[in-house]
């Protein structure tokens, strides 16, 4: 498995788009395959946020995740951000999701990220509570519980 960025390979940015509305659409009712692809184009970056990394083998995509600046509005004082943490059905438990959130790790670091934050409906945490993410707390955000961590670099 290697790591290349969305910014490698923008023609694959529709497909991310839909993963995108398919996994999370029914969270936001605005939310279209188009305002995804928009919202998207911004993380065409590899050397500053927001930045999108693929998970690959090959010449398959098999999962995706990004870096990004104040995810969770109500967090004004909590600014870098991992999100998008997707891997295609057929690659989950092939612990794709944690070498690509490890990989942003490593990004955030190389750009002076000093805490990285996000949030997940597991709300035990589940992957980020086993690779280092500490719960600040748990809140109901755009209608959803959910679990916000924190990790240290």
């Amino acid at each position: 498995m290697k790591f290349i960025f969305l910014a490698d390979k923008p023609e694959t940015l529709p497909t991310v788009a839909k993963w995108f509305l398919n996994e999370w659409g029914h969270l936001n009712a605005a939310a279209t395959l188009e305002r995804n692809q928009t919202k998207l184009s911004e993380y065409l970056n590899r050397d500053k946020l927001p930045l999108m990394i693929y998970a690959v083998e090959g010449d398959e995509i098999l999962g995706c995740s990004y870096l990004c600046h104040h995810e969770m509005s109500i967090y004004t004082d909590k600014e870098h951000w991992v999100g998008g943490v997707y891997v295609e059905k057929a690659h989950r438990g092939k612990k794709v999701a944690s070498k690509m959130v490890g990989e942003l790790e490593r990004l955030a670091r190389t750009l002076g990220v000093e805490k990285l934050h996000l949030q997940t409906e597991h709300l035990d945490g589940g992957l980020y509570s086993r690779i280092g993410f500490e719960e600040i707390e748990q809140v109901e955000y755009r209608g959803v519980k959910v679990s916000v961590r924190m990790k240290s670099l």
